[in-house]
């Protein structure tokens, strides 16, 4: 897919992947938030390398991060959103949300999937909706946090 960007004052949003800093997306996702916890670094990396993926910058440094598993036809579920927290509430979120709604490369999906525990209000901006018949959607999930590393 092209590489779509989007700059306003002095951050950027990008989806060169070459750009991408594994460090600070790792990190966010292992310690930080509360859908990946102890996920490890190559995990992270695979996931990466299997998805349309969205890195915010302040100038060179990342600082939030997005990915849309896609068939890149019918389909996407957008997951690992996030802002690191001091950058949080300057409007970064919406911001990314919208380029990644208005991404050339992720038009005419039938329909998008995410899961969140607490930013509802964000993605209803953008047209999310709770399940109306959530009994239609399963779920296998072998465990509920990745495993420490050596255990």
């Amino acid at each position: 897919m092209k590489i779509y960007k989007s700059v306003k004052n002095n951050f950027i949003i990008s989806t060169d992947k070459t750009k991408l800093q594994d460090d600070v997306i790792h990190n966010y996702l292992c310690n930080e938030s509360y859908w990946a916890k102890n996920i490890s670094i190559d995990i992270v990396q695979k996931s990466i390398e299997g998805a349309f993926c969205f890195g915010l910058y302040d100038e060179q440094k990342q600082i939030g991060f997005a990915r849309v598993i896609t068939d890149a036809a019918t389909f996407g579920y957008l997951a690992d959103v996030f802002i690191l927290e001091a950058y949080r509430n300057k409007g970064l979120g919406k911001w990314l949300m919208q380029e990644i709604m208005n991404c050339p490369a992720l038009q005419g999906f039938r329909g998008w999937m995410l899961a969140t525990k607490d930013a509802h209000g964000l993605y209803r901006q953008f047209g999310f909706e709770s399940l109306v018949n959530s009994d239609r959607i399963m779920r296998f999930s072998p465990f509920k946090e990745y495993p420490l590393p050596g255990s």
